[in-house]
Parts: structure tokens; C-alpha cells; sequence
């Protein structure tokens, strides 16, 4: 079977995918998007801002 030292061994590269998985994970579904439509939703926001304001001569 299994000796300390393999376990151990297989217990960290397990960690270390799993962190890699949940970190693209968390990367596709939340930072990427925010990067991606993030700017777009600022410029509305100021764009509407701006039709909102009153005129400046």
C-alpha cells in the first residue's frame, strides 16, 4: 500500500489542484466578466449621470 511520505504527497498535490480548480473557477465566473463588462457599466452609469445633470453654459 500507501507509504507516510507517498500519502503525504498525494494529500498536497490534491490540495494544489483542487486550489487551481477553484481558483479558475472563481476567475472564469466572477473577474473576468467584471474585467470584460466592468468599464462598459461605469461609462453608462456616467454617460446617464450626465443626461441627468443640468447644462453648463
Amino acid at each position: 500500500m500507501f507509504e507516510f511520505s507517498q500519502y503525504l504527497g498525494f494529500i498536497v498535490f490534491t490540495g494544489i489542484v483542487l486550489m487551481g480548480f477553484w481558483l479558475m473557477i472563481f476567475l472564469a465566473t466572477f473577474l473576468v466578466p467584471y474585467w470584460i463588462f466592468g468599464p462598459m457599466i461605469e461609462k453608462i452609469k456616467a454617460f446617464i449621470k450626465s443626461k441627468k445633470s443640468p447644462l453648463k453654459p
